[in-house]
């Protein structure tokens, strides 16, 4: 059986865009998608409240903002298969773990208002950070859509050891399933202590530092799908402003995190993290065995 995608809600308006998205890709890879609801202290006030009315407990709430999540995607693409399922628990934690039996996690930012739609909640944090499958935050502003695309373009991020790298190989299957060309990105910079200020080799520590860039993208892309166009970019400066850049004109930015068995900390990285908070289109964060 095919894994489903998995999509995070919680009733607020970009974990509405969080389903559009996660149907829209569910229906490109032919997939299930399953909507997850996880909240632990409906719980127990809902059971405190019950019984100071009287009444037997109830999830209504919880199972009305299910509902119409998947009423929504249904609407979106009526052959789709929708399931959902309300989880009394930490949402961070539910959606770590609904992650190890998905194709990929999709998650909101959680803003509610100018200044939050800003920033990036501490549940899709912890996602991008400790799920097991690709995780999709919808990052940027209200038309981002996974079809049509808008831009026709998605970015990947090459990092180091980037000779088997899961973020490239998510990328090729994104870019195909849209029809869009790929665009690859190795960032690079000349450290100040390289440079010179001798007119005969003002330079030649960048075009060293350029040159390895542009091998590190060879390496990456040699198993590029041949069907698949994709342009290869060396840029000058940090990753993290680089990325940010890109993400300007893109559908997608997709950036790698390397897992260390055993870490409890946020498994994200400085590109990563960077690119959550600040990117202009949603991020894809892959995982990577460290």
């Amino acid at each position: 059986m095919d894994l489903p995608i998995v999509v995070g809600v919680d009733g607020s308006e970009p974990s509405l865009r969080a389903v559009d998205w996660a149907s829209d890709e569910a229906a490109l890879r032919g997939v299930p998608l399953s909507v997850v609801y996880a909240c632990l202290w409906e719980q127990y006030e809902r059971a405190a409240l019950a019984k100071d009315l009287g009444k037997a407990s109830a999830r209504r709430l919880p199972q009305e903002i299910t509902g119409a999540a998947a009423r929504r995607a249904h609407d979106r693409h009526p052959d789709l298969t929708v399931t959902s399922d309300v989880l009394f628990e930490e949402p961070e934690y539910a959606l770590v773990r609904a992650s190890r039996n998905a194709c990929a996690l999709v998650v909101g930012s959680r803003g509610r208002s100018s200044l939050a739609e800003a920033l990036l909640g501490a549940v899709s944090l912890t996602a991008a950070a400790h799920a097991h499958c690709p995780v999709v935050v919808l990052r940027g502003s209200h038309d981002n859509q996974a079809t049509p695309p808008v831009h026709g373009r998605i970015v990947v991020g090459v990092g180091d050891g980037a000779e088997d790298s899961a973020a490239v190989r998510f990328a090729y299957e994104e870019a195909r399933r849209r029809g869009v060309p790929l665009e690859a990105i190795r960032a690079w910079r000349c450290p100040a202590h390289e440079t010179t200020d001798h007119p005969l080799l003002t330079g030649a520590p960048a075009e060293l530092h350029e040159r390895d860039a542009e091998e590190t993208l060879a390496k990456a892309l040699r198993d590029a799908p041949p069907d698949l166009q994709v342009h290869r970019r060396t840029l000058e400066g940090h990753a993290r402003r680089v990325l940010v850049d890109a993400s300007h004109s893109a559908d997608l930015l997709i950036v790698g995190a390397k897992r260390r068995a055993g870490h409890l900390g946020l498994q994200l990285g400085r590109v990563a993290h960077t690119a959550l908070h600040h990117s202009a289109c949603p991020v894809a964060v892959v995982p990577q065995p460290a």
